[in-house]
């Protein structure tokens, strides 16, 4: 599977694709501000919270998904055709366009990619930006299929034999530190494994051998399936990423860890060992 693509091949393109700018992070909600400021020629700007999740109700989670139908008239007003090539980013080093990326392949697109680098491999590469509104893109005709790849609940996360990750900071899964979410800790059984150690010091992916070996060290090795959660189901798709470059299928748990931890009778581990 191709999960990336370079500034360099991205310019080289011969047919423009779908662009998507996917720019949000948890505490900074002025990701439209900050595509006004300068995006990459011809994307879309794309609201992660309500675009990319549906309404928070009791029990959903930070981000559940959307619904399939609100999804479609979004991806259509993107400009996606069934057979549309998609290319996402942002400027954090992907952990907000994996989002994106792992929510289209979820609704039956097949060719869809990460900007590795996003905004900033785009810039650092020397080409230009756009700032303002962008153009408004030509309707799509795209038909949402959900569930084209494989997610879990939490029912199904709570009795799974899958290798489970944990992929939020080191503190939050120890218990630590909880800044948003209802408890503290982690799923019992889970390991840690953050999303931040599978990109460099310039936000691009280590390479498949490199990721092989990080996801080794913490206990998987392909042998066994996957699952992995975050706090609201967003830097997981990124882990899911990373793991599909290091050859591993995984599913994601959208829910995550502010659906499980919103349960008081759903159990919680704390401290380093996965409980």
């Amino acid at each position: 599977m191709t999960v990336t693509i370079t500034a360099d091949d991205l310019a080289a393109r011969r047919t423009t694709p779908v662009l998507l700018d996917v720019r949000w992070k948890l505490g900074d909600d002025q990701g439209y501000q900050h595509y006004l400021d300068g995006h990459i020629p011809g994307a879309v700007y794309v609201d992660l919270t309500t675009e990319l999740a549906g309404p928070v109700g009791t029990g959903t989670g930070r981000h559940p998904l959307p619904d399939p139908d609100a999804l479609q008239e979004s991806m259509r007003r993107w400009g996606i055709d069934a057979d549309s090539s998609v290319v996402v980013y942002d400027d954090n080093g992907g952990m907000s366009a994996a989002r994106a990326w792992w929510l289209l392949r979820w609704a039956g697109l097949s060719d869809v990619v990460l900007l590795d680098g996003g905004l900033t491999a785009w810039t650092e590469s020397g080409r230009s930006s756009a700032v303002g509104e962008g153009d408004v893109p030509r309707s799509g005709s795209v038909t949402v299929q959900p569930d084209s790849v494989p997610r879990a609940d939490i029912d199904t996360v709570a009795t799974t034999t899958d290798v489970l990750l944990d992929a939020r900071a080191a503190e939050r899964y120890r218990g630590d530190a909880e800044p948003v979410d209802p408890r503290a800790g982690h799923i019992p059984g889970a390991l840690s494994a953050p999303t931040a150690d599978n990109v460099d010091d310039r936000g691009r992916f280590r390479s498949p051998d490199e990721l092989r070996r990080r996801f080794d060290a913490v206990g998987v090795d392909g042998s066994l399936p996957v699952t992995v959660y975050c706090g609201s189901g967003v830097t997981a798709a990124h882990e899911v990423a990373a793991l599909a470059i290091a050859g591993i299928d995984a599913r994601l748990y959208p829910g995550s860890w502010s659906q499980w931890s919103a349960d008081a009778d759903r159990p919680v581990a704390t401290g380093d060992a996965p409980g």
